[in-house]
């Protein structure tokens, strides 16, 4: 035992030496180096805090004190890659070696900003033989705090600083921290993994622990923001100082405990803490539990660790998982630990002695002598059995790209020059290279996104325990930031995380379908009341927000409903029987209007047919099949191009057939008018074509003024239980215009041809027309005050009836009976019988004004001499127009 103690001594007493040595040259800063062409410097949490009892006012550096090998694994994986850099052939290429220097910063501010004083000073003293090669890069810190201190000297010089672990959102502003990188993603992202899990377990009251700093601040803020836009509320918020031995530190954990115990209803808390608060915050509760005499199920919660502490070995050492609940972990994406367990290897086969240039690893030694007592080989091997426990891949994979950006970067820069000569290479060349390319490491490629970050999301761990000892299990799940989503890694793993599901995190209970939530007074949008939906609304799941309404389209609900009940459709449809007769006559009247179309063009070199108009019966017997094919479309669902085309083709193709029935009464009047100046006029006013092109063109123009203008569409009348389906006309004006006209044209054929009901018999039209026209004009006067008080299933049924009458009446008043002299008096069908019935008319008509002029004569009137050559000759005019 006093060999021991002896050696203890003997060799407490070369450290010392040693370290007063390293201060004399490095400026009193502990701190690890190895030579080569290009120096990175490195900052590294290697201690846990510095000894801030100050007894001076003179500047001076603060003792460090509580080595922690988590600090330490990290350093040495730094050192391991950029060992692994020089032996590639990478560097080789371009004959140049990586060194290093990495110094201490005690996870204290102060301390980083010497260190970073440090690597600038030897920039500044370029070309003396004291400092050496300048460093062109920092990897590190390992704190936000930290890190955003050391960035913002280093921007001055612009030298390239990658951090590993500094997540603060603040760094990814470019404009203020522009040399800034890091290999890892913000706060921004973690935090939103974080409100993701938490959505989806349905956890909406949750508490946060943090531990005060910008880094726990950052997390917190948009911890918060992010919570809040997914219905998730903060029941209470702790903040702990990070000066771990201070009065307030242990001031801040009594409450914390206190404020958890005070918010049962809280069962997951998000912690943003440092690894140390979080065990002195679990031994703080478990002592308020026994104090209190509360059960063990009292303290119990659902933890969701952020990457300060998710895979911390201090804190699994330290804590009963049967106490504190549940620990679900975010860690940093991990790689291929292959690399640094040989280097771990090699350190452990070199022995203790074989610490180089390293004074933490001299001090890790020793500390672990001191404390055991162990052999030389046994200390070795208990130190790496030490630092394999605090091995975390995620980590050791941030710095390896750290260093695997800087050495590709350096390559990038150095292809065209000789970089061997301190100065050639300028830190913001480097930046530049580092910026603006890729570099690879294991067979993947990876890139600085425009904040200098790189986000390969997150792997979710979540915490186990034997009984005896807590492992960090296997990752369950993977988050991924490019669509907010988490993919479970296997089945066992998944039903170990759909356990969580049974955990309720809520301030209210839950409301049941039918119900929604009513937010209470209070700051808190999570605690609320159970309000019944109304009518015609609903909710079909716990705790909705608000009742649903219901499609007032389709559905509707009664009060308290958890579902839409479909409202019944009504329309005129197809099955429906009247729409069934109506249909028959529609296609009926097609069937007629053909067939007396295939008549008169057979027989169209007859007089019946010529009288008939000739190729004006064709077009009006066209426009009567539209007109009937119109009437179709007001039968079945209505749809926007049915309501449009259904009123525009009845209305053009009528206004068609009454514009040729008005040339044809135009006709008729031109060739039985005896008046010789009249009949000179209506001569000159006859252009059949025209006539018509004219009376149609007024009414397209009307109808595409009403298309574009405020076009019919297809609308829902909304009942109570019901829905009816049916057209608008849009605009009831244009509507009215278009029937209006139709029914000024009629009018005048009404006119016109009643005015010639008196012509030959077995020719005359007018009479036909006069009672076509008449039949035409009451129905639609009928229609107009039935269709204004009429509403529902039967609405569109009175305009198609009115359009049956109206095309029946033209069908059967002018083409029935051509046809019935056509089948069944063809005797009559001839020029011969025709000419004759014409003479006939013409000696009557004669004669009734030779009695008017004789009679006038006998009364002392001057009359003209009248010859029946003359009249003669009328009739022959007649018959030719005819």
């Amino acid at each position: 035992m006093a060999w021991l103690l002896i050696c203890w001594h003997i060799t407490i007493l070369l450290i010392i030496l040693g370290m007063g040595h390293a201060a004399e040259k490095e400026s009193s800063m502990l701190g690890a180096t190895a030579k080569g062409t290009v120096i990175l410097g490195g900052i590294f949490a290697v201690h846990e805090d510095v000894e801030k009892e100050n007894r001076t006012f003179a500047p001076h550096l603060h003792p460090c004190i509580r080595l922690q090998a988590r600090g330490l694994v990290r350093m040495l994986a730094m050192i391991n890659a950029v060992e692994k850099v020089n032996r590639s052939p990478l560097l080789a290429d371009v004959n140049v070696t990586l060194g290093y220097h990495i110094l201490d910063s005690c996870a204290d501010v102060s301390t980083a900003l010497r260190a970073t004083a440090h690597f600038i000073e030897r920039s500044h003293c370029l070309g003396t033989t004291s400092c050496g090669p300048p460093v062109l890069a920092v990897v590190g810190a390992s704190h936000s705090e930290g890190s955003i201190a050391i960035a913002r000297q280093l921007t001055l010089e612009m030298i390239p600083q990658i951090s590993y672990s500094s997540t603060a959102v603040t760094l990814s502003d470019k404009r203020r921290f522009p040399a800034f990188m890091r290999t890892i993603p913000n706060d921004r992202h973690q935090t939103a993994a974080m409100v993701s899990l938490l959505s989806t377990y349905g956890w909406t009251w949750v508490g946060v622990v943090i531990t005060d700093g910008n880094y726990g601040q950052s997390a917190l803020e948009n911890f918060v923001s992010q919570a809040s836009k997914n219905g998730i509320c903060v029941a209470f918020k702790s903040i702990i100082p990070q000066a771990v031995g201070s009065q307030d530190v242990r001031s801040a954990i009594t409450q914390t405990a206190r404020t958890i115990f005070e918010n049962p209803e809280a069962q997951v808390i998000v912690s943003f803490a440092k690894p140390t608060l979080m065990v002195y915050l679990y031994q703080e509760l478990k002592n308020q539990m026994l104090r209190g005499g509360r059960d063990r199920k009292s303290m119990r919660r659902v933890w969701v660790a952020s990457d300060s502490w998710s895979s911390s070995s201090s804190v699994k050492e330290n804590i009963h998982l049967e106490d504190m609940g549940h620990v679900l972990g975010f860690t940093f994406k991990s790689g291929d630990l292959s690399s640094f367990n040989e280097y771990l290897s090699r350190l452990e086969a070199a022995g203790h002695d074989d610490t180089g240039d390293n004074v933490f690893l001299q001090e890790f030694y020793t500390q672990l002598n001191a404390s055991e007592g162990y052999g030389d080989t046994e200390l070795v091997s208990k130190a790496v059995e030490t630092l394999r426990e605090h091995t975390h891949a995620g980590t050791i994979f941030s710095v390896e790209m750290a260093v695997s950006a800087i050495a590709q970067a350096l390559v990038s820069v150095c292809r065209n020059r000789d970089c061997r000569t301190p100065g050639t290479v300028q830190p913001w060349e480097l930046l530049k290279a580092m910026w603006m390319e890729e570099f690879k490491l294991r067979d993947k490629r990876f890139k600085f996104d425009s904040s200098g970050d790189i986000n390969l999301g997150y792997d979710v761990t979540m915490w186990r325990s034997d009984g005896e000892n807590i492992h960090i299990q296997d990752i369950v799940a993977e988050y991924h930031p490019h669509n907010n989503s988490f993919t479970h890694s296997n089945h066992s793993t998944t039903q170990q995380l759909n356990a969580l599901k049974h955990i309720i995190s809520k301030c209210s209970k839950s409301c049941i379908p039918g119900k929604s939530k009513k937010t209470t007074k209070g700051p808190h949008t999570c605690c609320y009341e159970c309000a019944i939906c109304s009518a015609n609304y609903y909710s079909n799941d716990t705790d909705m927000a608000q009742c649903l309404s219901c499609d007032p389209d389709t559905e509707w609900s009664p009060e308290g409903s958890s579902s839409c009940l479909p409202k019944d459709r009504l329309f005129f449809s197809w099955q429906d029987p009247f729409a069934m007769v109506l249909l028959t006559f529609s296609a009926l009247g097609v069937v007629l209007n053909l067939l007396v179309s295939a008549l008169f063009l057979h027989q169209r070199d007859t007089p019946v047919v010529k009288a008939a108009g000739g190729p004006l019966s064709q077009v009006i017997l066209f426009s009567l099949v539209i007109s009937d094919i119109s009437a179709m479309l007001f039968v079945g669902r209505p749809n926007s191009l049915q309501c449009k085309a259904r009123q525009v083709l009845f209305g053009v193709s009528f206004t068609l057939c009454v514009s040729c029935i008005l040339v044809k009464t135009l006709h008729i009047l031109l060739a039985f008018q005896f008046n010789p100046e009249l009949h000179e006029v209506l001569r000159g006013l006859y252009k059949p074509y025209i006539i018509v092109a004219i009376c149609v063109s007024l009414q397209a123009a009307t109808c595409i003024c009403w298309l574009v203008l405020k076009s019919p569409y297809n609308h829902i009348v909304n009942n109570p239980t019901t829905l009816l389906e049916d057209c608008h006309e849009g605009s009831y004006l244009a509507f009215g215009v278009m029937l209006g006209y139709i029914a000024v044209l009629a009018f005048v054929c009404f006119i016109c041809a009643f005015k010639g009901r008196k012509l030959p018999h077995l020719y005359n039209e007018a009479k036909f027309i006069t009672f076509s026209m008449l039949l035409y004009l009451i129905s639609w006067l009928l229609f107009v005050p039935v269709y204004i008080t009429t509403s529902g299933v039967y609405l569109p049924a009175v305009e198609m009836v009115v359009i049956l009458i109206s095309n029946y009446g033209i069908l059967c008043c002018h083409f029935f009976p051509k046809c019935y002299i056509i089948i069944f008096k063809k005797e009559q069908n001839t020029n011969t019988a025709f000419r004759k019935k014409l003479y006939e008319y013409s000696n009557k008509t004669t004669d009734v004004v030779s009695v008017s002029v004789v009679t006038n004569c006998r009364e002392g009137v001057t009359c003209p001499s009248l010859h029946r050559g003359s009249i003669t000759r009328h009739c022959r005019e007649r018959s030719n127009s005819i």
